[in-house]
């Protein structure tokens, strides 16, 4: 049989949880591909709210779901994994029939379903990941977090690329677009919940019981964290705002950047991480940052160019920013997975995706906000902070990891030793 990067496809997609949580994943994702990047143009066209409105309806709403991951965590650690991951994904059909419910001008209502989506994003990354640790152990569970991102990118792109098709069909369409997302995300969750996968995880000494800390000494990690999330929305936000309001380049040029970034993290995730898998997941982390802060002062080089060289430069330099993104994706939620203890890994994946949530939330205003007052300060800025947040990962020690983590070389294919779980 041949083999990805040495690991077998169906060990991979094992070690991911089963087949029908692969299509459960590629499902769910589908779905949101379909919705997410048209929520605003909903409420903008459906239900005729201004466009502020619908904006500040949709942050508001998704900064709120960001409450609901101290449940989530502790739900976790009494053993939970595929019925949270199935909660995750019915939550959003709840989200999506408010959103078909909504009157038109109704501006609480589409807030009220926005809250619900965002509750369902924010739950499902942690989740996922303890369902993945309970079902794969050490290096192989690393790379099967890596290919679900991978398989998770694909299918979002795809939905895009079928609700952008639809857009055509105006107010209808948008609808249709909206129920067809609610039962996507319906069958997902059904999938989900039917590999019945639940944790026992080992009782720890009495001092560990009582100590409330996801992991000892991970609050640096937490803090970079929000940093390092700022470079998901340099596609989507940064890099358009500069080519198109500054550089006035065609929109076809960030369209480019977007879709090769989608293109690149579905085919390197997962042979980066197994390449990146012979370091330990903290120096991984730490490159990430410098790699992502060198495109970064790669994109402000970029900008100094000619008028005629400074686009095609930028789409150049991108490249090398989802290089640092891929390498960042596939350490950070490992790391974070060895260093936790079993009794609290569920909380310690739910701070650490509250962090990504905050991150993600929060840069598309510093972003917007930097971006006015030059290059300089936009790209010497995230430089300087992606700088400072891969020193302190590096420079922060572990304390606890587990042993069967510290293996850089041999994934352990027997499954965890603390969890037992049952899947497919």
């Amino acid at each position: 049989m041949t083999t990805i990067t040495g690991i077998r496809p169906r060990a991979l997609v094992r070690a991911s949880g089963g087949s029908r949580y692969a299509v459960a994943l590629a499902v769910d994702a589908l779905g949101t591909g379909l919705l997410r990047p048209f929520l605003l143009l909903y409420g903008v066209t459906v239900l005729r709210l201004s466009a502020p409105v619908t904006g500040t309806a949709m942050t508001v709403g998704i900064v709120a779901g960001l409450g609901c991951m101290p449940a989530v965590g502790r739900w976790l650690d009494r053993g939970a994994r595929s019925t949270v991951v199935a909660a995750s994904m019915l939550v959003r059909v709840l989200g999506v029939a408010l959103l078909l419910a909504t009157p038109a001008g109704h501006v609480w209502l589409f807030a009220a379903a926005a809250l619900f989506l965002g509750i369902g994003n924010q739950a499902w990354p942690a989740a996922h990941a303890a369902l993945v640790a309970t079902v794969a152990h050490g290096r192989e569970r690393d790379t099967a977090l890596a290919g679900a991102r991978a398989l998770r990118n694909a299918a979002l792109g795809v939905g895009a690329l079928l609700a952008t098709a639809c857009l055509a069909g105006g107010t209808t369409a948008l609808r249709a677009l909206a129920a067809v997302t609610a039962l996507a995300y319906l069958a997902a969750a059904a999938l989900a919940w039917s590999v019945h996968v639940h944790a026992h995880p080992s009782k720890a000494d009495p001092a560990e019981e009582r100590d409330d800390e996801p992991a000892p000494r991970m609050l640096a990690l937490l803090a970079a964290n929000v940093i390092y999330v700022f470079c998901l929305n340099v596609p989507e936000i940064a890099l358009p705002l500069v080519l198109v309001t500054r550089l006035h380049a065609s929109p076809v040029w960030p369209a480019a950047v977007f879709v090769a970034n989608t293109v690149l993290v579905v085919t390197l995730q997962v042979p980066v991480t197994v390449l990146m898998s012979r370091f330990s997941r903290r120096t991984v982390l730490a490159l990430s940052g410098v790699v992502l802060a060198a495109s970064y002062l790669g994109f402000l080089a970029a900008t100094s160019l000619g008028h005629g060289w400074a686009t095609p430069a930028i789409a150049a330099v991108s490249v090398v920013c989802t290089i640092g993104e891929i390498i960042y994706a596939g350490s950070a939620t490992a790391l974070v997975a060895a260093l936790a203890p079993a009794h609290v890994l569920g909380r310690a994946l739910a701070r650490f995706q509250l962090s990504t949530g905050f991150g993600l939330a929060v840069s598309p205003a510093v972003i917007t906000t930097l971006a006015p007052h030059g290059p300089a300060a936009l790209w010497g800025s995230l430089a300087a902070a992606t700088l400072l947040s891969a020193s302190a990962v590096a420079t922060e020690k572990d304390r606890g990891t587990r042993l069967s983590d510290c293996r850089p070389r041999h994934p352990d294919r027997n499954g965890p030793s603390s969890p037992s779980s049952g899947s497919e």
